[in-house]
């Protein structure tokens, strides 16, 4: 079996938080959230790192993501467009809004050789979740067997604004409706459900409608007897919604430094 691959959905528009949010520094030596992520992830023991990123946006993502991440790990890039459609559809007139996160999955299927998870640029998920992900992924399982992090509701929110969270129903260790990774059988649905929703909501919505990567799993869940097991972390959740999140985050990743669950600077470690 491939060793698994790491996701990391970067190509949102930040248009809440007002910038580029996810090449916004969090640490004293200039570390970004995805520096922390990549790193957790190496520990955990991901050697391969796909950035899911805008064509615009590639030279800010190799000068500042890419080059650091390069020294620890495989590096790859795919690009999340606008015209990248299943033949027989085109963008709606007027379309700016980016298709999704299960769009930014979707746009790693020429990547993607084995099991993968999918995480986003600028959620700061703590050691523990990429412990619980590579040695869920590393093990052997059924082909229909995915799983998620699960975070308590009380450890992700954030106090600057509203966000929206995917509350988890779970029976027996398992989810009964959401998710946010898979197994390398699921990169297939990503691909074959998407016409679906091209075809199906996006004429009632064709500006704004997005195809979202929890919608797929709960999809394979109801449709063909997938399965997602909960994987519960008592981590705390940082993220940079809006800008005022960023003192809080700060906070916490000198905290962190501190305390020695990180290096000085990561990339020197």
């Amino acid at each position: 079996m491939e060793k698994p691959t790491l996701i990391i959905m970067a190509a949102g528009m930040g248009s809440r938080f007002g910038g580029l949010k996810q090449i916004t520094p969090v640490g004293d030596r200039g570390e970004i959230i995805m520096d922390f992520s990549v790193y957790d992830a190496r520990q955990a023991g991901f050697e391969k790192v796909i950035f899911v990123i805008k064509r615009e946006n590639e030279a800010d993502f190799r000068a500042v993501a890419g080059a650091h991440a390069e020294k620890s790990m495989e590096v790859r890039y795919a690009f999340q467009e606008l015209t990248d459609l299943p033949e027989g559809f085109a963008v709606p007139e007027g379309r700016v809004k980016p298709w999704g996160t299960g769009h930014a999955v979707r746009a790693c299927r020429a990547l993607v050789d084995g099991p993968f998870a999918v995480i986003n640029a600028d959620d700061f998920y703590g050691p523990g979740a990429f412990r619980a992900l590579y040695g869920f992924l590393s093990a052997d399982g059924p082909e229909n067997e995915h799983a998620m992090v699960a975070y308590r509701l009380r450890n992700t929110v954030t106090e600057n604004g509203y966000v929206s969270r995917g509350v988890c129903q779970a029976e027996n260790g398992y989810l009964t409706s959401i998710t946010e990774r898979t197994r390398e059988s699921m990169m297939g649905a990503f691909d074959r459900r998407f016409a679906a929703f091209l075809r199906d909501t996006v004429p009632g919505n064709p500006l704004k409608a997005e195809y979202y990567l929890p919608g797929v799993a709960d999809a394979e869940m109801t449709e063909n007897g997938a399965r997602v097991r909960l994987l519960p972390c008592e981590e705390t959740w940082y993220g940079v919604t809006y800008r005022e999140d960023l003192p809080t985050v700060r906070a916490a990743v000198a905290r962190m430094k501190a305390e020695g669950v990180y290096p000085p600077c990561l990339w020197e470690a």
